[in-house]
C-alpha cells in the first residue's frame, strides 16, 4: 500500500522460508491472490533470488524498479512545472520519476531491507521535510535516497510476529508510494495529502491467517526527525476474510508543529473488493472497486479541529480484460482542507492568487475534486504501459496556468520583482508512463 506495511516480496520470502524450515508453519494470507488489490504489488514471480544451496532456503531477494513518464498539462505552463502533485512534477517533458534498487531478507528469521531510490519523486516528496532543521547532524541529502531501510526479527508466534526499526513507507493511505502498484498513476487527493514515509519502529502481529495488526512509534508525520520532544504513535489493522475482500483501518496521533504542543490526529480506512473473476476469459477477466476515506485534524495553540481538518474520499472501479493483460480504471475523489495545513504550496512566489484567497477569509476552505481515467497494458508481471487522463478543480486558484509559477520567463534564477504566479482553478492533463519491476 502507500505505502507498504509488508511488501508482497517480503511476504513471499516469509512463506518460502517458513515452508522450507517447517512444513506445518502458519503463514498469514497464504493461498490468497492479492495481486489485484489497489496499492499492492501485482508481481508473483521474483527472478532475483539467492538461495542456500544446501537447504534451498531463500537468503536474499533483489528488487529493481524504474518508472518514467511524459505528461502534458493543457494549461501549458511556460516553466514546465506541473504543480500540486506528489506523483507528477513536469509538463511536456520526458521524466525519470523513480529508479530503485534494493534487497530484502528473512533468512533464519532475521529481517533486513534496503531499497535505494533516485529520480524526481525524491525532490517532490522528501525535499519538503523541514524536520531536518531541528538541530544538527542530519539533512535531507543524508536520507532522501533511501526509499526504505529496516532491520528486525521474525518470531514464529501465531501466524508471525515481526519487530523492526528504520525508515518505512507510510502505512496511512490505500495507495502506494510506488506508482506501479496503484490502479492510477496520479494518486487520489486523499493519498496525495497523507504521508509517504515514516522513521520509527513497528510491531507487526498476525494473530490469525486473515488478520494483521501493527503498532507504530514514529518521529512524526512524514518526517525523518521530530518537530517536538514527543514521539508519535500509530496503529494499522488489516482484515482479509477472503482473497476478494480487504478491510483496513489506520490511525495516527502526534505533535507535528514546530515549537508547539498542537496535536494531530488522523484516521484512514478503506475497503477493496473484487466482485467478478474469470482469469482465463479473453473478455472481462476480473473487476473490483476500492473506497478510501480519511479524516484528520489539528488542535491546540490557538486552533480547533473545526478550523483545521482534512476530510476526503476516493472511489475507483477497475475492470481487467484479456486474461488480466489490459485494465481500465475510473476514479473520482473529493477533499476539503480548512486551514490548508496539509495543502501543497502552488508557488514559492508570494503573494499570489492562492495566498490572497486563503488570507482574505479566515474561514476559507480549500475544496478539491478530481476525476481520473487510466488504461493499462500489462504483457506480464514485470512491465506496465499506462495512458491516463486527469482533471482537477479547486474553489480557489490552485493550479499552474500558462504563465507558470516560477518567474516571468519560467527560470528559477530569474528575479521575480512584482511578478505574480499564474494560478487557475482547474487543469486537465494526459500522462503516458512505463514502468518495470523485477
Amino acid at each position: 500500500m502507500k505505502r507498504r506495511t509488508i511488501t508482497a516480496v517480503f511476504a513471499a520470502m516469509m512463506i518460502t522460508a517458513q515452508a522450507q524450515t517447517d512444513s506445518t508453519a502458519k503463514v498469514p494470507f497464504s493461498g490468497m491472490d492479492l495481486s489485484w488489490i489497489n496499492g499492492q504489488n501485482r508481481q508473483q514471480n521474483y527472478p532475483l533470488v539467492l538461495t542456500d544451496k544446501k537447504t534451498g532456503e531463500t537468503i536474499l531477494t533483489g528488487v529493481a524498479y524504474l518508472d518514467a513518464y511524459y505528461n502534458y498539462n493543457f494549461n501549458n505552463p511556460k516553466d514546465k512545472t506541473h504543480t500540486n502533485s506528489s506523483a507528477i512534477g513536469r509538463h511536456n517533458e520526458f521524466t525519470l520519476n523513480m529508479a530503485s534498487l534494493g534487497v530484502e531478507t528473512n533468512y533464519k528469521n532475521v529481517i533486513g531491507r534496503l531499497w535505494l531510490q533516485f529520480g524526481q519523486m525524491g525532490s517532490i516528496v522528501q525535499d519538503g521535510d523541514g524536520s531536518v532543521l531541528h538541530g544538527r547532524n542530519t539533512s535531507v541529502s543524508n536520507l532522501k535516497y533511501i526509499r526504505e531501510a529496516a532491520a528486525g526479527y521474525h518470531f514464529n508466534k501465531w501466524y508471525g510476529v515481526n519487530v523492526e526499526m528504520g525508515i518505512f513507507m507510510s502505512y496511512i493511505g490505500l495507495e502506494s508510494y510506488v506508482l506501479n502498484e496503484n490502479w492510477n498513476y496520479q494518486r487520489s487527493l486523499v493519498c496525495d495529502f497523507t504521508p509517504f514515509y515514516f522513521t520509527g519502529a513497528r510491531l507487526q502481529v498476525y494473530p490469525s491467517k486473515k488478520f494483521k495488526t501493527e503498532l507504530w512509534l514514529l518521529n512524526g508525520w512524514q518526517t525523518y526527525n521530530s518537530w517536538n520532544q514527543g514521539i508519535g504513535v500509530g496503529s494499522s489493522n488489516y482484515y482479509r476474510p477472503s482473497e476478494n475482500v480487504q478491510l483496513v483501518a489506520n490511525f495516527y496521533y502526534g505533535k507535528d508543529t514546530r515549537n508547539s504542543n498542537r496535536i494531530r490526529f488522523h484516521h484512514d480506512n478503506s475497503i477493496v473488493a473484487r466482485y467478478y473473476r474469470n482469469a482465463k476469459n479473453t473478455g472481462i477477466s476480473q473487476a473490483a472497486f476500492s473506497l478510501n476515506t480519511h479524516y484528520g485534524f489539528q488542535s491546540g495553540d490557538g486552533v480547533t479541529a473545526k478550523q483545521q481538518y482534512m476530510a476526503g474520499t476516493s472511489l475507483a472501479n477497475r475492470i481487467w480484460f484479456n486474461k488480466n493483460k489490459l485494465a481500465l480504471t475510473l476514479r473520482g475523489d473529493v477533499l476539503t482542507n480548512p486551514g490548508t495545513y496539509l495543502a501543497f504550496t502552488p508557488s514559492p512566489v508570494v503573494p499570489n492568487d492562492y495566498t490572497d484567497a486563503i488570507n482574505a477569509d479566515p474561514k476559507q476552505k480549500l475544496n478539491l475534486g478530481q476525476f481520473t481515467t487510466t488504461f493499462d497494458v500489462m504483457p506480464n508481471d514485470h512491465v506496465t504501459f499506462r495512458l491516463e487522463y486527469g482533471y482537477r478543480a479547486a474553489n480557489v486558484p490552485y493550479f499552474a496556468g500558462p504563465g507558470g509559477t516560477t518567474s516571468p520567463d519560467g527560470w528559477a534564477d530569474t528575479p521575480v520583482g512584482n511578478w505574480r504566479p499564474d494560478l487557475r482553478k482547474d487543469e486537465s492533463r494526459v500522462t503516458v508512463a512505463v514502468s518495470f519491476r523485477l
